[in-house]
């Protein structure tokens, strides 16, 4: 009989998997990437690889802001079933953390030296979020994965047209990322007004400007 989980056995799985995204390869995954072994890239150019690499960066940081989002609302959420539907989420984000991280080491890269500095800012956003009430953070949540869904649409326009196993792997994050939005939503999340959605749109673009070299 499975036991059930207490806060802090919360707590515990929070941390190891922070130890895991900030420790690098460390991530395990739950399924194997999109970028299978008989997807083949054609042959890139230097400035391909360096911009590819760029476009991974940003969407590794993406998701490890998404982790410590609901990290930060699963602190605060008062329902058990919605504490698991964010920590479900968060065992998905860390597969998409690995899968970004793997591509990463393909094209002879590295992740942002800046991910420690996003992920205390987003866990920070997702607790008081979350502390306002559980509606304001599940809303949160879904508007951000709508967020990085429109960001995920914008890269697979701008990855060179040889890197064919980013593509494969942006385009599961996708699917993903509109699948978690949709559960925050039907668990009772906020619909956030257009002026809101605006400056998350500006916060994700700063953090696509810094990220994207450093």
């Amino acid at each position: 009989m499975n036991r059930k989980l207490s806060r802090t056995d919360h707590r515990i799985h929070r941390f190891d998997t922070l130890l895991r995204m900030l420790v690098p390869h460390a991530a395990r995954t739950s399924r194997p990437s999109p970028a299978t072994p008989e997807i083949r890239d054609e042959p890139l150019s230097e400035a391909e690889r360096r911009h590819a690499a760029g476009v991974m960066r940003v969407n590794h940081t993406g998701e490890v802001c998404a982790q410590a989002l609901y990290q930060g609302q699963g602190c605060s959420a008062q329902r058990p079933e919605v504490r698991d539907q964010l920590e479900q989420a968060a065992r998905e984000e860390l597969d998409h953390l690995a899968w970004c991280a793997e591509r990463l080491a393909e094209l002879h890269d590295r992740p942002s030296r800046l991910n420690p500095l996003f992920y205390a800012a987003s866990f920070g956003l997702g607790a008081v979020a979350g502390a306002v009430g559980e509606r304001v953070g599940l809303g949160l949540v879904a508007a951000t994965e709508e967020q990085a869904g429109r960001l995920l649409e914008k890269h697979l326009v701008k990855l060179p047209p040889g890197d064919h196993r980013s593509r494969a792997v942006l385009r599961q994050l996708a699917v993903d990322e509109a699948h978690h939005a949709q559960l925050a939503i039907e668990a009772g999340g906020l619909r956030f007004p257009a002026p809101i959605q605006a400056g998350m749109a500006l916060m994700a673009k700063v953090m696509t400007r810094s990220v994207y070299k450093i």
